[in-house]
């Protein structure tokens, strides 16, 4: 794409020089000339903008971003596309003025867990966020993480984002492809299928990065990688880094579990478990919101003072414990019968195995120890599903079906308990199937009048969308031509119809050519569309060649229609010529040439014979077609 530094776009945001550059975008940093301040915009590469689906996806990112207000999180502002310079779509964004956690890790190397967690807590407090709202990030990665120069995370990029606040326009196959292989989730590359447990899984291999400095997996076919991540599981990162606790190990370890059930559920539940370790890391010191501030400033005199007041309070008693310590020890010096030692140690042993006991039955035989866990099925056929739950001892129903944009026909959308949810052995898991994307036939319209083919029309889910008119030779006015798109096609439902109505056959203006050339006549009307029928009659008015009369007569006509015109023949009638001297022949051409018939009598005996008599006489009127008989000798 060519560089737009200087444009104005919109005629609103000025760019002023290119921030970044990637294969579907550029990203300018611009001033807002209308309200004065700096910003980013995100202008979509010119052979990109041709493709509908690409140009889904970056409206999509800004739909996705607006709909979320969160510190970490980068702000679309405004999105458009420009029209009074040179054309493109464009998304405006808040301008982190800083760099990509990419390129913060390859000028840190690997950080300690308590730099770490500055910018990992920050990130799950953003994913919270989108979660409770039903977005899912899909492609959570260092690239996608900003780190501004004041220290302020944010995520960006929400081209991949789904929900149900952002529709569902592209497939789970094409955002695997997508996105990034190292940090997809084994769901998104076995089934397709991403929630917010696959968002966990894709910041606990950031996390891991971050923590040892390099991807779990390393390699350069994408394959392999994405293989890797379905069939091994993550290393544990003291592995690479021997300063790396158990605690947090075992974090890693539980957000990047293959089994998506094992993972913190969303957002909010990975940043609680970040918060505990926070705390069990430093439990002196008490933890700022980082996800909504700057990394804190320690604010050491306030806890000081904080922890000198609450070692005085211990040591002073109050009134009241006195008062209770009194009583305790009128209590004691009450006489009472004495136990011996050995006797209270074994009533307490007896009383802990009879609660261990007790508990022990219950969770066997009525807690959840007697129930199985049920695993995720999300995107598995029914046979592969009773298969699963089979060897579990659980049995599967098909509760309903249902269409989906997301899930391919025959596979599973949920289930009942969901992934992680436990029933009795041999109990039932309900599932919901998909019927894959539903779609309604577009019913043949055509020869219809509109009102009839509103019931049909909203019979398919469909909708009526434009009404065009257009003439037509074969469809009476007002019935149906065609509709776009055309029958017989599979569409979604309320999808839009264009109905094109007939006005009927085109009415073109007709001459009159009556005593006008017959050939001009011929040719003005097969220029103008008609079909012209030409006939042949006498006249005694008009000459040979002359329109005698036309069919329809002058005035309107419909087009391509049929015009019978009546020419000219010239007059009936004929005199008899002198054929007196002439030879047998010339004188029966000359007749013929009348269109007289003739009748040849022959007399003497000469042989040069000539016409020496004609009859009718020479000088008479007689109609085309009469017969003259002439005598030779």
């Amino acid at each position: 794409m060519s560089d737009l530094t200087g444009e104005v776009i919109d005629g609103r945001y000025k760019l002023n020089r290119i921030v970044a550059s990637g294969g579907m975008a550029t990203i300018y940093a611009a001033l807002d000339l209308r309200l004065d301040r700096q910003v980013a915009v995100k202008i979509m590469h010119p052979h990109l903008a041709q493709d509908e689906k690409f140009v889904e996806r970056f409206i999509r990112e800004a739909k996705a971003a607006a709909s979320l207000s969160h510190p970490n999180i980068v702000a679309v502002l405004d999105q458009g596309w420009n029209q009074g310079g040179t054309p493109c779509v464009f998304i405006v964004m808040e301008l982190i003025e800083g760099a990509t956690l990419r390129d913060y890790l390859v000028e840190q190397g690997r950080l300690s867990i308590e730099k770490v967690l500055p910018i990992i807590m920050p990130v799950s407090s953003a994913l919270a966020a989108a979660h409770k709202l039903g977005i899912v990030h899909r492609d959570i990665k260092p690239e996608n993480i900003l780190v501004s120069k004041e220290g302020r995370i944010k995520i960006a990029d929400f081209g991949l984002a789904r929900g149900a606040l952002l529709g569902s326009t592209m497939t789970a196959e094409s955002s695997v492809i997508l996105g990034s292989v190292s940090y997809l989730s084994p769901e998104q590359v076995q089934r397709g299928i991403a929630d917010a447990r696959s968002d966990i899984y894709s910041l606990g291999i950031v996390l891991f990065e971050l923590l040892t400095g390099e991807k779990p997996y390393q390699g350069e076919d994408p394959v392999q990688i994405a293989i890797r991540h379905v069939n091994d599981r993550i290393p544990a990162p003291s592995t690479l880094n021997s300063a790396i606790t158990p605690e947090v190990d075992a974090l890693v370890l539980r957000a990047t579990d293959v089994n998506p059930d094992k993972r913190p559920v969303d957002g909010a539940a990975f940043l609680e478990e970040l918060r505990k370790l926070s705390e069990k890391l430093d439990p002196r010191k008490r933890q700022l919101s980082l996800e909504l501030d700057l990394p804190p400033i320690p604010i050491k005199s306030p806890v000081r003072e904080r922890s000198k007041t609450n070692r005085k309070e211990k040591t002073v008693p109050s009134p009241e414990v006195k008062k209770e310590s009194e009583v305790a020890k009128e209590k004691k010096e009450k006489p009472s019968r004495k136990v011996s030692p050995r006797v209270q140690r074994n009533r307490r042993i007896a009383a802990l195995l009879a609660l261990a006991l007790i508990t022990t039955a219950w969770y066997v035989f009525a807690g959840p120890g007697s129930k199985v866990q049920v695993p995720s099925l999300a995107g598995y056929t029914v046979k592969d599903a009773k298969a699963e739950l089979s060897d579990l001892g659980i049995n599967l129903e098909v509760d309903k079906e249902e269409f989906s944009e997301d899930v391919a026909e025959g596979k599973i959308i949920n289930s009942s308990p969901a992934g992680g949810g436990r029933v009795d052995p041999n109990g039932v898991v309900s599932v919901t199937v998909s019927k894959g994307k539903e779609r309604f036939i577009i019913p043949d319209l055509v020869g219809l009048k509109p009102d009839v083919a509103q019931s049909l029309i909203e019979e398919n889910k469909l909708v009526v969308g434009e009404i065009i008119e257009e003439f037509s030779a074969d469809i009476k006015k007002g019935l149906i031509m065609r509709t776009a798109p055309i029958s017989g096609e599979r569409v979604k439902r309320d999808t839009s119809l264009t109905l094109y109505i007939s006005k009927g056959v085109e009415q073109i203006a007709l001459a009159d050519y009556k005593g006008k050339s017959g050939e001009q006549a011929l040719n003005e009307l097969v220029e103008a569309g008609f079909e012209v029928d030409t006939k042949y009659i006498f006249s005694e008015d008009l000459p040979a060649g002359a329109v005698v009369s036309q069919t329809p007569g002058s005035g309107e006509a419909d087009k391509g229609g049929k015009i019978t015109l009546i020419v000219s023949k010239g007059t009936e009638f004929v005199f008899i010529p002198n054929l007196f001297a002439l030879s047998e022949a010339k004188a029966v051409a000359a007749l013929k040439d009348l269109e007289l018939k003739v009748t040849v009598k022959k007399v003497g005996a000469k042989k040069n014979k000539v016409v020496t008599n004609i009859a009718p006489k020479v000088g008479s009127k007689v109609k085309r077609g009469s017969t003259v008989t002439i005598t030779v000798g």
